[in-house]
């Protein structure tokens, strides 16, 4: 028994651990997670506290794990994983059997999990935890009481820490589609060969003579040839299941439109030179103050080497050009939606340098270089 508490500890905690790191890598991006749950359940009131919310859920993984790993406080640890792994079960479990959000940001965007695989993955915890619970009493504190405190003082600081830097600074880490390297376009391609979506149709059937009925697939339907009986009819909608997923490009959702819905996603994404791309999907609540640095920056990029700038947003034509005449913008303005517009960057607005479809780097408005670092490293040759 002891020998599988030992077990339990440090696959529970090191997975904690590691669940919590991911998010906190990226505190915003689970914050739009949390705001679906929040929308699903009717409280959307809670939007506003969803980023706190975030990097409080994601370091409280990170100090329960941490925590039982060096068997601290160990009733109320054994309490906290309990009552967390329960919350997040009856999430999975909901989005699953009622496909509502259909990704739960377990692991973040770096490990995509299906609704039914990470309510699998929670049941499995919960059954580790319940060892644990069981057992709580008999788990040894790998250090003294006040050591132990103090250890878990500083990953609460660490946890809370790290969650604070990403949200300004953008993720240490980057596992979105949008990452610096990545070229657009080939992230919006099938590549040649891929299998594509398996789906399979379900036929009602009725038999006018006898009334009997029969569900059959269209490949049961076709080789049977009972489509040949005209006795038989087909009842209601035929139902088009998805059977197999194929092969889905990392980027599907991205389209660029002028305000009278031109498309410009090929032309915005062929340009051979280096092009300032800003990004504030809710120019309502963007930074205003970054904002006009960009600005500026645009207008001397525009100026000494004829850059094309561009400010990305998914508000209305009328909004977003009466916030470009009150704030005097010298950038061109396109349009898309808000979901492809919060994965590019993590701020907002936050910064793309893109050439030939390539994300050259991109920047929090945090830490945009200065204008003469951003002409060295970028714009001169």
């Amino acid at each position: 028994m002891k020998k599988l508490v030992w077990f339990c500890r440090i696959f529970v905690g090191l997975l904690f651990i590691f669940s919590g790191l991911i998010k906190i890598n990226d505190p915003l991006g689970f914050s739009y997670k949390l705001e679906e749950y929040f929308e699903v359940f009717h409280i959307g009131f809670l939007d506003s506290f969803a980023l706190s919310m975030s990097i409080i859920l994601c370091s409280l993984e990170i100090i329960l794990g941490f925590a039982l790993l060096i068997g601290v406080r160990a009733k109320s640890v054994a309490w906290g994983l309990l009552l967390l792994i329960i919350f997040f079960a009856f999430l999975t479990f909901y989005s699953a059997y009622f496909k509502v959000v259909q990704t739960c940001g377990c692991f973040g965007d770096a490990i995509p999990l299906t609704p039914w695989q990470s309510f699998s993955k929670d049941l499995v915890l919960l059954l580790l935890i319940i060892v644990i619970f069981i057992n709580r009493r008999t788990i040894e504190p790998a250090f003294s009481k006040k050591t132990g405190d103090n250890l878990l003082i500083g990953s609460a600081v660490v946890a809370v820490g790290i969650g604070l830097y990403t949200y300004n600074f953008m993720p240490v880490i980057d596992f979105l589609p949008y990452k610096v390297g990545a070229n657009i376009s080939d992230e919006m391609k099938i590549p040649p060969g891929a299998k594509p979506d398996e789906f399979e149709i379900t036929y009602n059937l009725k038999n006018k003579k006898t009334g009997d009925t029969k569900v059959m697939t269209d490949k049961e339907y076709l080789s049977s040839n009972i489509w040949k009986d005209n006795d038989w009819t087909v009842i209601g909608t035929p139902e088009n299941k998805l059977v197999k997923k194929g092969y889905e490009a990392p980027i599907k959702d991205l389209s660029i439109q002028d305000a009278q819905g031109n498309n410009y996603t090929n032309e915005l994404l062929s340009n051979p030179y280096n092009s300032l791309i800003v990004v504030a999907y809710d120019l309502n609540h963007t930074n205003v103050e970054a904002i006009g640095k960009l600005n500026a920056t645009a207008a001397n990029l525009i100026h000494d080497f004829n850059t094309r700038t561009v400010l990305l947003t998914s508000n209305s034509a009328k909004d977003a050009e009466a916030f470009a005449k009150k704030n005097h913008l010298v950038m061109e303005i396109f349009y898309a939606d808000e979901v492809p517009l919060k994965s590019m960057v993590r701020a907002n607005p936050g910064i793309i340098l893109m050439k030939n479809g390539a994300i050259l780097n991109k920047w929090h408005y945090h830490s945009v270089p200065k204008y003469d670092d951003l002409v060295k490293q970028y714009f001169q040759k």
